[in-house]
């Protein structure tokens, strides 16, 4: 077994700064988006998902399977909209303009 080995990775700790988050809230960790698993108080560690397929609210209009998706802080949203906002994963699945989520598969084409 190697003896650097720390973790799979599937999951980081994370501290939140300023707010709590709540448990399935999104949250962009550098350039890595993530999920968090449980609640996390402000300035107490817990542990967001860094990979898998999650349904998170995003701006009006339509997404294509396999598009990319970035993170509107602003509007506390996933959007197609690469301009100011931040890379975080594709569209698992396809998604009508009207639909109050889409599917993200995190982290992917980064």
């Amino acid at each position: 077994m190697a003896t650097n080995y720390i973790q799979e990775g599937k999951s980081l700790n994370y501290t939140p700064s300023g707010s709590s988050l709540v448990s399935g809230g999104f949250v962009v960790i550098g350039i890595i988006g993530a999920i968090a698993k449980t609640d996390i108080a402000d300035g107490k560690t817990g542990a967001v998902h860094v990979t898998g397929v999650f349904s998170v609210p995003k701006a009006t209009g339509a997404v294509t399977q396999g598009a990319k998706l970035y993170w509107d802080s602003a509007a506390s949203k996933l959007t197609t909209t690469a301009t100011a906002n931040t890379l975080v994963g594709i569209a698992a699945a396809a998604a009508l303009s009207g639909d109050a989520n889409v599917s993200i598969l995190l982290n992917v084409g980064l």
